[in-house]
């Protein structure tokens, strides 16, 4: 079984209680953190770009875990250089591991990290023991959004929904519905003022218009799957 932790922001832990995949780990600085940086677990770290927001903690808990960095080529090359292991990809290509996979795919965003490294911002198709997450990463809305689960049906989609920076939760909506997972989990929103909205608004909308069912955590909390 996967359990799919929800940390804050748009930081995601994946599990089967022996691997974690961590994803996005903003925690220090972050006003909704359910967990410090120093306590977190992680097998491997994924990044789906490079702003502080995203990147946080990562080269923290790479060197403290041992856990190898999954980012885009130029934010990988960043973060090799701290002396972590990554894996760097560009879109379109995959990283295999014991535990599964990861896929670079598409996003709509912009991105440079705090030391002034541009990057593509990406989402991530994962395969983790067979249950298929799509992390959507920093979006807005695009059609495209639709070419991922129709080449791999996809299980659950973290998606962003807090508007300003990334698409709102009526665009998200329509994401939703372009993305047809069985599952929806929102993400990214209510951590600063811009970016305030509300994720029970969102689940009526997905649910009256799409066949997903949306599940709304609070950071700390967990769905299995």
């Amino acid at each position: 079984m996967t359990e799919v932790r929800f940390l804050g922001h748009a930081c995601f832990t994946l599990s089967d209680g022996d691997t974690t995949v961590l994803i996005d780990p903003f925690l220090t600085g972050n006003p909704k953190a359910a967990i410090a940086a120093q306590d977190v677990a992680a097998t491997t770290i994924l990044l789906t770009h490079g702003h502080v927001d995203h990147i946080g903690d990562t080269v923290a808990i790479a060197k403290r875990t041992g856990a190898p960095v999954v980012a885009i080529k130029e934010l990988a090359d960043e973060i090799g250089e701290e002396g972590v292991e990554v894996h760097d990809p560009n879109l379109g290509g995959t990283v295999k591991f014991d535990w599964g996979s990861v896929k670079l795919v598409p996003a709509w965003h912009t991105s440079m990290t705090p030391k002034g490294t541009a990057n593509t911002p990406a989402g991530m198709l994962i395969n983790f023991k067979d249950t298929i997450v799509y992390h959507l990463g920093d979006t807005c809305l695009f059609s495209d959004l639709q070419l991922v689960g129709k080449r791999t049906p996809i299980d659950i989609a973290l998606i962003c929904i807090g508007g300003h920076y990334t698409m709102d939760r009526s665009d998200a909506a329509l994401a939703a519905g372009l993305v047809g997972a069985k599952t929806v989990i929102p993400c990214h929103y209510d951590t600063f003022p811009p970016i305030e909205t509300d994720p029970q608004a969102f689940k009526t909308e997905v649910e009256s218009a799409t066949r997903s069912n949306v599940v709304v955590l609070e950071p700390g909390q967990a769905h299995s799957a």
